[in-house]
């Protein structure tokens, strides 16, 4: 004798599958082609000036703030044989910023994209510090530029 479940039942076999399509191609849409080039440039730059106008203030410079900083973000991901989307540990974006003493810098940043939209970027110690500095205070602290994390408007 032939059983039936009650999915199958209720819904069908065809159903059940294009209800089981339906809810993964909602949930695998974000993070693909949500995660680009221009998503992720307007959100680093940004942060990062953020965060080194902490920096600074950390070690004692006064004045540095996110216009003074003129932070300008390009990315690329994977090189040019790779679309600049999706998420993943292969993104690079090259900061461009005014550092705390008035000089302009570039610095490249690994940057991992998750596909939940947020991301985490280290820089250069060369141009933003260890990963611990030392305040005006003499203690030692965490930078804030050193290696970071943000989140973007995967709908912008």
């Amino acid at each position: 004798m032939y059983r039936t479940t009650l999915r199958t039942r209720l819904l069908g076999p065809t159903a059940a599958v294009a209800a089981v399509a339906a809810v993964f191609a909602a949930t695998a849409g974000r993070g693909g082609e949500d995660i680009t080039k221009a998503r992720l440039e307007r959100a680093i730059g940004p942060t990062f000036a953020n965060l080194y106008v902490q920096r600074s203030a950390i070690l004692g410079k006064t004045g540095v703030t996110v216009a003074s900083i003129d932070a300008h973000t390009t990315c690329d991901r994977g090189g040019p044989k790779v679309p600049d989307a999706g998420p993943g540990a292969n993104w690079i974006c090259m900061i461009t910023f005014t550092d705390d003493g008035g000089q302009r810098q570039e610095g490249k940043f690994e940057v991992t994209a998750n596909a939940d939209a947020t991301y985490v970027a280290g820089g250069p110690s060369k141009l933003v510090g260890l990963a611990t500095i030392t305040d005006t205070h003499g203690n030692d602290v965490t930078n804030p530029a050193f290696e970071f994390d943000g989140a973007f408007d995967p709908d912008s």
